[in-house]
């Protein structure tokens, strides 16, 4: 009904032949326009014999002649019939398309990656620049996109038919060098501008997928992330300026005097209000190199004089997605590991354009048209590198990174060897693909993909309930001996490309092993590890487990002049206590024993928990976060 009163109420374009009359092309028209507005017709009609067709304006009638009436119901039940997908595609053979892909001064470029585009239909030029692709369905128009290292994506804007010979895509140069003068880009439209990536890779508006999945766009996955709220992060910010989460603030840092070593740090006072320890408490005069990671944009041309609390603008949107599209590669040294010293925008190659230009790179070598290009090492974990290892006074503190580079994980013979079909990355698992049929809104010029193409943005990490219950497997044995509950646990890291747990040396997890008689009365245990005083001392139900049956496993730190421990504080000189910490493909095995009660039953409840903190310094700074349970397993005997 829409196509026929857009062709009543206004001039067509059409083709009119001579021969046939006026009154085929009529319907012609209707018809053309009726599934143009349906999406399904892509192009006009268009001349066979130039001889016998002329271009002229035709004045629609006003009125549908039985013939025309019938002919339209026939070609819309035709138009509208479902496709199964269980019937195989007719694609004719033989229809191609061919052409060239050239510079800017018109010269052919060798070795171009050739795509028809968000397929997997791709071809590489020879030393002539030229590709072909063959078998094309006809009359099924398509994108063509091409690649070169050094150039901007080029094509993907015009239709191309089957069968066209004389294609050219011309390509641009990209600048080789960063411009430190750039402005940058915000992620959110409230701004203002159209290059905001809130614009387009957001559900402003939500509407279906054709495909019938969820909308799952870039940009509302990343603003739930860690990432988005690196700046924000009350953890973080309590750590760095010394205040509780009520802006409660710590005495500065005591010092002493030695002859031998000058001045060195003094313990908090015990007399003194005292809400954990902070950056700006024992450095006051310095602004470190947290923002190096946690503000890369307002630290990236001064690492180590960036304050992260006085940053504002797209400074404070945190690792956000202007900065990440504008790394171009990672320097790291022989070992495979960041420089020393180099946390962070230190270790980053970027290509931040020209004023009148701009540049993102992806992982997709066809994204066009715009000013994108293709890096490979978005879909590489070095990619995390500088952010996700790290070295202070000479002690390796965030190491996830290097855990995973001594792992099966990041080898494809280890991996095989360990069992696994393929060698898994950082982004494999933090941000798997399979989310969404597209990345950048449909009617924003958004093309359906093949899902496992694209990454999720929200990347889940240590605050990700199903992806820490899917981290490690836990296995539990109990038996009655000679008047004896022998409990054992064995905590296999077989799901995990790092240490468990990793990164922050405040995270641990706490295996809690509790036996009970018939009556719910708590045996004592006989023989076994209590967690230790880091567990929290305290009420149990209140999460204060020290001293109960169970392990803990972290990285303790001590600081050296103060011999604080468990510390947080790892701006300080400190030293690694101990470190039992479960590495990936390897296991923990623990047995606790317990006297069999009178009643001779008994149940057992073992729980894995993970945990953002050690218990007295998420009471000194307010920190209320949950701990998360990994693993848990019931047992009554006998």
């Amino acid at each position: 009904i829409l196509a026929i009163h857009q062709y009543r109420s206004g001039p067509s374009q059409l083709y009119q032949s001579r021969t046939f009359g006026r009154q085929f092309h009529s319907i012609c028209g209707v018809i053309c326009e009726w599934r143009m507005a349906l999406g399904r017709c892509r192009r006009r009609w268009t001349a066979v014999n130039k001889t016998d067709y002329t271009m002229k304006t035709i004045k629609p009638s006003h009125a549908l002649s039985i013939a025309e009436l019938v002919l339209l119901i026939l070609t819309a039940a035709v138009a509208c019939q479902p496709v199964n997908p269980l019937l195989p595609t007719v694609t004719p053979t033989g229809a191609s398309i061919s052409g060239a892909i050239l510079n800017s001064d018109g010269s052919p470029l060798p070795g171009a990656t050739v795509r028809v585009k968000a397929t997997s239909q791709v071809i590489t030029t020879g030393a002539d620049g030229k590709f072909t692709f063959s078998n094309m369905e006809a009359g099924q128009p398509v994108l063509i996109t091409a690649y070169v290292p050094g150039y901007y994506i080029g094509g993907g804007k015009d239709e191309i038919q089957p069968g066209a010979s004389d294609v050219e895509i011309v390509l641009i140069k990209h600048a080789d060098e960063d411009n430190p003068d750039y402005g940058w880009l915000s992620a959110f439209a409230k701004e203002g501008k159209e290059g905001n990536c809130e614009n387009c890779h957001s559900t402003l508006t939500p509407y279906p997928s054709p495909k019938g999945r969820g909308e799952s766009l870039p940009f509302d996955e990343w603003s739930q992330d860690a990432h988005a709220n690196s700046a924000l992060n009350p953890r973080f910010l309590t750590m760095y300026t010394g205040i509780d989460v009520d802006g409660n603030q710590s005495p500065q840092t005591r010092y002493g005097y030695s002859r031998d070593y000058g001045s060195f740090p003094l313990r908090p006072d015990p007399g003194q209000p005292y809400y954990g320890p902070g950056y700006k408490l024992d450095f006051p005069n310095t602004a470190g190199n947290c923002a190096a990671c946690h503000t890369p944009t307002a630290a990236i041309d001064e690492a180590y004089g960036t304050n992260p609390t006085s940053v504002v603008g797209v400074g404070a949107e945190g690792v956000t997605c202007d900065f990440c599209h504008k790394v171009w590669s990672v320097r790291l040294a022989s070992n495979g590991l960041p420089q020393p010293n180099m946390p962070g925008v230190l270790s980053y190659e970027f290509r931040r354009p020209l004023e009148g230009h701009q540049f993102f790179a992806g992982p997709l070598d066809d994204v066009a048209p715009g000013e994108d290009t293709f890096t490979p090492i978005q879909t590489q974990s070095q990619y995390c590198a500088p952010c996700h290892f790290g070295t202070f006074w000479d002690t390796k503190i965030y190491n996830s990174f290097g855990e995973w580079l001594e792992s099966p994980y990041s080898d494809v013979e280890r991996a095989k060897t360990a069992g696994l079909s393929s060698s898994k990355s950082c982004q494999d698992c933090h941000m798997p693909s399979g989310q969404s049929d597209h990345f950048a809104r449909l009617d924003k010029g958004g093309a359906l993909r093949d899902p496992a193409t694209i990454f999720s943005h929200l990347m889940p990490g240590a605050s990700d309930t199903e992806l820490l219950q899917n981290a490690v497997t836990m296995t539990v044995d109990a038996i009655i001996e000679d008047n004896q509950v022998i409990v054992e646990v064995k905590i296999t890291n077989d799901k995990t490309g790092h240490h468990v747990p990793t990164d922050s040396p405040l995270r641990q997890m706490i295996l809690l092993v509790n036996a009970t008689d018939g009556q719910g009365q708590v045996l004592p245990l006989l023989i076994g590890e209590k967690i230790p005083e880091w567990g929290g001392v305290g009420d149990p139900s209140k999460g204060y487990f020290a001293g109960l049956p169970g392990k803990g496993y972290a990285k303790i730190l001590m600081e050296l002049w103060t011999e604080i421990s468990p510390s947080g504080a790892y701006w300080n000189p400190t030293r690694i206590v101990s470190d039992n910490r479960i590495p990936a493909f390897e296991s923990d095995t623990s047995t606790y024993t317990f006297t069999v009660p009178s009643d001779g039953k008994v149940n057992v409840k073992i729980s894995l928990l993970f945990r953002r903190a050690f218990k007295e310094l998420m009471d000194q700074k307010g920190w209320d976060v949950a701990d998360i349970v990994m693993e848990e397993e019931t047992l009554t005997l006998p």
